[in-house]
């Protein structure tokens, strides 16, 4: 009984590692390419104003722009929990210290995280069926 309840509490943390990687990578692109643009780049009043904002959606953009309550902090707060995950299923795969940091870090930069996930879950199978075919084959 104490053994199932150890496979699941790993297939768990790896199911919740696996949705926050694509909550966080999906909040970091709107951040990076919809929220901060809006802020730094649109609008008049922007730091780094490239060009107007568009007529009667001025309140959209620059530095007051809800955008960041919308995208950029709940993206922070997705982003503290994406990491606690990863610490769990490090901890429960027994992870190195360095890819423990890589997957964690692959969620502040846009599209690694998506990468990076993908590739952690092909090993992560391979290493399981690695695990289960000796135990099967007795």
């Amino acid at each position: 009984m104490g053994c199932g309840s150890a496979v699941d509490k790993s297939r768990v943390s790896f199911a919740l590692y696996r949705v926050l990687a694509y909550v966080t990578g999906i909040f970091l692109l709107g951040l990076t390419f919809v929220a901060m643009p809006a802020k730094y780049l649109v609008g008049e009043t922007a730091r780094f104003s490239l060009v107007d904002a568009p007529q009667g959606m001025e309140h959209w953009f620059g530095p007051e722009s809800p955008l960041m309550l919308f995208i950029a902090m709940p993206h922070g707060y997705v982003y503290m929990v994406y990491v606690l995950v990863v610490l769990w299923v490090a901890l429960d795969r027994r992870w190195s210290a360095s890819r423990t940091l890589g997957v964690a870090l692959a969620g502040t930069i846009p599209v690694l995280g998506f990468v990076v996930e993908h590739r952690i879950v092909k090993s992560e199978q391979e290493k399981d069926r690695a695990t289960q075919e000796p135990a099967t084959a007795g």
